[in-house]
């Protein structure tokens, strides 16, 4: 008999890939763009201003979406020939949580 998996143990393992994610200081830069844009009328950002914005080239900014995405951190969306982010408001939300109340979000 397996022993029954706590709902805790999945939100730790979200809170683990996101930080894990965020550790790095471009991500994090990234996260925080976005984290503003989020509470103006834009709630979405091109990724080339990401690249002009963080002074990286554009495979350097594609690695850090894709470790974001993967994270749950952000949505990609294709907007004709742009691609844009968006926060994943969950994430954010379950982010917000932890650290208002680190012991009763687990």
């Amino acid at each position: 008999m397996q022993p029954t998996s706590h709902p805790q143990q999945a939100q730790c393992a979200q809170l683990a890939k996101a930080f894990k994610a965020l550790s790095n200081p471009n991500r994090l830069a990234m996260y925080m763009d976005l984290i503003q844009l989020e509470e103006t009328e834009v709630s979405a950002c091109c990724i080339a201003d990401l690249i002009d914005r963080l002074d990286i080239g554009a495979p350097t900014v594609s690695h850090h979406i894709k470790e974001l995405v993967n994270a749950d951190l952000v949505h990609v969306t294709r907007d004709g020939k742009f691609m844009r982010c968006r926060l994943n408001r969950e994430t954010f939300a379950l982010l917000g949580d932890f650290f208002k109340h680190p012991t009763a979000s687990l």
